[in-house]
């Protein structure tokens, strides 16, 4: 008996999250809108994920209007996102009233099948989402994030899927994000999938080990209903297997998709083009790596890692940071390397690494998550860890949200007369600093999306510009993009050089100068920390808070900031006792390491 397969394309999220840090335009998704309508697909994954993020912090679109935009281009078509449970698309856990909130917005704008899922396959993130879902009478997808460890068994996926059928989940999907699935092991689990529970079946493998395409056939012969593909100008490495690929492969037999492999094919030539347009965000880590099999690093998060050792100067060290992510994934009890706990992870690895010493600092969502605020660890803690992390703070043994109060009206208050809808005030929920920072914008007309840089001609890179015309670059900073022309360079002078540049179009004179100290539109320099009461920071950052004022007496290895850092944040403490006599930093500051941040008398 014939069985048809279904397939759920990712061009328009995933795929190009995986491969180009999530930059696809609204603009190169329209125009090809009308064949993808055409092909047949049971979806196609658009929203979620890090998109919302994207569009508001380095594109300058209104994600909601994107969504608008995609339903009316794609009037035949499931469109699909990925929820991250109580975390919806941000990094912490919200409260019920805003999931509820924001589920209720995302089906209204057109979203019809929901991908839920929580970085700790902790079914009780997931309930709120599923129920919010349900009651907008869209399509509810429970979702087990698979990994490898000890504790994370067929038996034990089989449970969770069994808790989200009885949650009221429509379907089950497998969502191996870091391409950790093997063939033989694929077949096991759908096969005890099936015979468990009577929900369709969903597989979603990245091809990071270069294995995703036969772990789907696997899958869809022990009984998966549906697979997840990637145009194949976007497939592979660290995306999905290709669209063509598997219609090809399941073509004439009893699992034919009954896709159409020459419209796909159209559609592929033109994602083709497409993707030359974003060659700048291209990663070097998103090829075939079967090293992930080992340390479960998802492609996403090896191109950040290298990123942030890249501004320490320390590439060469990025083996020692993915020997050391293991290990600390093993104290803090085998979670799954999604976001958010793949950056928590990946964020106390390089800690330890560039520290020379384990958790020697401890960032704040580490301590957080000791303490149960993202919800039950699949296995045991290390528990002397937790105990230098919390002290003796109690530990969350219910749900997390449980402990939070309604948030709508309050963040309707913050943000005011900038939003315009409630969903404004959700995206300012979602991240409040670019969030305000994208709806001031806005209204001041002031939005400005980071520049494309044009392709290369064959054989070279583009020169500067002649007579009068600007040098450009495009540089990244903590994760964000900046347009810098340099339109003129000063007379050096007593050891300075001063360099007139347009920063996304605003002018900036900046003077360089020895030791690496600057000045920027006449702001006060910072000069390198030398005695032990010069407090500073290890990594590149931004100031999330000061929480000293000048004049206070301090203890040795009391917070004085809190930094961020590869979005996660962490204290900075003092190394000394002593009287606060200077401070040289504001919330919202960028700060390089070795700065003086606060000066401390003993």
């Amino acid at each position: 008996m014939s069985k048809k397969i279904h397939v759920t394309d990712t061009i328009l999220r995933d795929a190009h999250q995986s491969l180009l840090a999530t930059r696809m335009r609204t603009e190169d998704m329209l125009p090809i809108c009308e064949k993808l309508d055409k092909v047949g697909y049971w979806s196609l994954e658009v929203w979620g994920g890090a998109t919302f993020d994207a569009c508001v912090r380095f594109l300058k679109e209104d994600p909601w209007e994107r969504l608008r935009q995609l339903r009316a281009a794609l009037p035949n078509t499931r469109l699909q996102m990925l929820l991250r449970g109580q975390n919806l698309l941000g990094y912490r856990h919200y409260s019920d009233d805003v999931v509820r909130a924001f589920v209720a917005k995302a089906a209204v704008n057109g979203i019809d099948v929901f991908r839920i899922f929580d970085a700790m396959n902790d079914v009780r993130n997931l309930r709120v989402a599923i129920e919010a879902v349900k009651a907008s009478g869209k399509h509810a997808q429970g979702t087990i994030a698979y990994t490898t460890s000890p504790v994370h068994t067929i038996e034990a996926f089989v449970a969770q899927a069994k808790q989200m059928e009885a949650m009221g989940c429509d379907s089950v999907a497998i969502k191996d994000m870091a391409g950790l699935l093997t063939p033989y092991a694929t077949g096991e689990l759908v096969k005890a999938l099936k015979s468990e529970q009577s929900l369709p079946v969903f597989i979603h493998s990245h091809d990071t080990a270069g294995l995703a395409a036969m772990c789907q056939l696997k899958a869809v012969e022990n009984g998966a209903d549906h697979i997840d593909t990637a145009i194949s100008s976007f497939a592979w490495g660290t995306s999905h297997p290709g669209t063509e690929s598997m219609v090809a492969a399941l073509k004439g037999s009893e699992f034919d998709t009954g896709l159409d492999l020459e419209l796909l094919q159209e559609i592929g030539l033109y994602f083709y083009a497409v993707r030359k347009k974003y060659h700048q965000f291209e990663s070097e880590f998103t090829a075939v790596d079967t090293r992930v099999q080992v340390n479960q690093v998802p492609g996403g998060m090896i191109s950040n890692l290298a990123n942030q050792l890249k501004e320490q100067g320390a590439l060469n060290r990025m083996g020692e940071v993915l020997a050391e992510i293991p290990r600390v994934r093993e104290d803090l009890g085998f979670p799954p390397l999604v976001t958010p706990t793949s950056q928590i992870v990946g964020t106390q690895a390089f800690f330890n690494v560039l520290a020379g010493e384990r958790y020697k600092t401890i960032t704040n969502e580490v301590k957080l998550y000791l303490q149960g605020g993202y919800g039950k660890a699949p296995g045991v803690v290390n528990e002397k860890l937790r105990r230098q992390a919390i002290g003796s703070e109690e530990v969350i043994d219910v749900r997390p949200a449980d402990l939070l109060k309604p948030e709508m009206v309050k963040l309707r208050g913050e943000i005011g007369a900038l939003a315009k809808s409630e969903e404004d005030v959700l995206t300012y929920a979602m991240f409040p600093d670019i969030g305000r920072k994208f709806l001031e914008e806005r209204e001041a007309g002031t939005l400005v999306p980071e520049v494309l840089l044009p392709i290369p001609e064959a054989g070279g890179v583009r020169s500067a510009g002649g007579e009068g015309v600007p040098t450009e670059f495009v540089i990244d900073v903590h994760g964000e993009t900046y347009r810098v022309d340099i339109t003129g360079v000063g007379v050096k002078a007593e050891g300075k050089r001063h360099f007139y540049l347009s920063i996304d179009g605003m002018p900036e004179e900046v003077v360089f100068e020895p030791l690496n100290e600057f000045v920027s539109g006449g702001t006060s320099k910072r000069k390198q920390a030398s005695v032990p009461g010069h407090v500073s920071t290890t990594m590149p950052g931004n100031i999330v808070d000061v929480l000293v004022k000048e004049g206070d007496t301090v203890k040795a290895g009391q917070a004085v900031l809190i930094t961020e850092a590869m979005k996660m944040e962490t204290e900075v403490q003092a190394a000394v006792a002593g009287k606060v006599v200077a401070i040289h930093v504001a919330k919202g500051d960028r700060v390089n390491p070795g700065e003086i941040l606060i000066e401390i008398e003993g």
